[in-house]
């Protein structure tokens, strides 16, 4: 279960070191008073033969006073909560591999066309409203279309993909890129990312994943490719392009996304729409106008109990 809570202002967050000394003040306070009202009153022999406590130790209004206090620190510090819960309102980025292996004939007539077929039909199955950004990469990241949820713009950018001359493959760079192009902060985040997973240029991985798990975008992964691999004839190469699942599949568990093989075009357009029905998605719930609140009843109740047995409040 994936929970998480940040802060957009979290220097604010230094004000928790008034606790301790609100609740030391409130101590030594408390003894000054007690010796004060001694001066007028013999009090231990009042409570003593009434059994009562006359000076209250207001145990509750300190409580009170540091609840809401810690309340008011988390409010001006932007409190946010993240958790996985179902959603239809999610934004994606597609992001396609565009990099010379993606001419491999394993796929019918090659990978990127089925790829750019595949996330068409991906496109065409998501609800109304839905905003989809394009992304094509190879050795740099290409912007194709920015979020937008006009779904006949991304389906022209998908089909303008084309094999880029720009050498290597640079997954890294292509899901910060992706990350980047976020516009909502509110909607969940979700980057698709396709490719043959052999990232050789750019940053690393390990840096794509700690970046895209800082703005809690989750990363479902594809691996295009059979295990036999695809050569290209047409170019008179000799080299054979496999897919490299393993750099796929931790990049998808890291980033609480899933991890699919597509061994085929069927396949590969079942697995679009898999991730086009996924409810579960990340979060995010503001929860600093309900602490500003809750503070704020808290110290009007305060206020109100100070006019009662508790008026001797240090």
């Amino acid at each position: 279960m994936y929970m998480e809570i940040t802060f957009a202002n979290p220097v604010y967050l230094w004000f928790l070191v008034v606790i301790p000394l609100m609740v030391l003040a409130h101590f030594i306070s408390l003894r000054f008073t007690t010796r004060k009202a001694l001066k007028f009153a013999n009090f231990p022999a009042i409570e003593y033969v009434t059994g009562k406590r006359i000076l209250s130790k207001n145990y509750l209004l300190l409580l009170m006073r540091l609840v809401t206090l810690f309340l008011l620190i988390l409010a001006v510090s932007g409190v946010v909560l993240w958790y996985e819960g179902e959603t239809s309102e999610t934004d994606f980025m597609l992001a396609i591999d565009s990099s010379g292996s993606m001419l491999a004939k394993d796929y019918e007539p090659n990978r990127l066309e089925s790829a750019k077929g595949a996330a068409l039909s991906f496109v065409e199955s998501l609800p109304a409203n839905t905003n989809v950004g394009v992304l094509s990469f190879a050795g740099v990241s290409f912007i194709r279309q920015r979020h937008t949820n006009d779904m006949s713009k991304v389906s022209k950018a998908i089909e303008n993909i084309s094999i880029e001359l720009v050498g290597g493959t640079a997954i890294g760079s292509a899901i910060i890129s992706s990350v980047n192009l976020f516009a909502s902060p509110e909607n969940p985040k979700v980057v698709v990312l396709l490719t043959d997973g052999q990232n050789n240029v750019g940053p690393s991985v390990e840096e794509a994943i700690s970046y895209a798990n800082e703005n809690h975008v989750t990363v479902h992964t594809i691996g295009i490719g059979t295990k036999e691999g695809g050569g290209f004839p047409e170019m008179n190469l000799t080299f054979v392009s496999k897919l490299d699942s393993e750099t796929l599949r931790m990049i998808a568990n890291q980033t609480d996304g899933k991890y699919y093989e597509a061994r085929n075009e069927s396949e590969l357009s079942e697995i679009y729409e898999e991730i086009a029905l996924l409810g579960i998605k990340k979060i995010s719930l503001d929860l600093s106008l309900v602490f500003l609140i809750t503070a704020l009843i808290l110290l009007f109740a305060e206020w109100g109990l100070i006019n009662t047995k508790y008026r001797t409040l240090p």
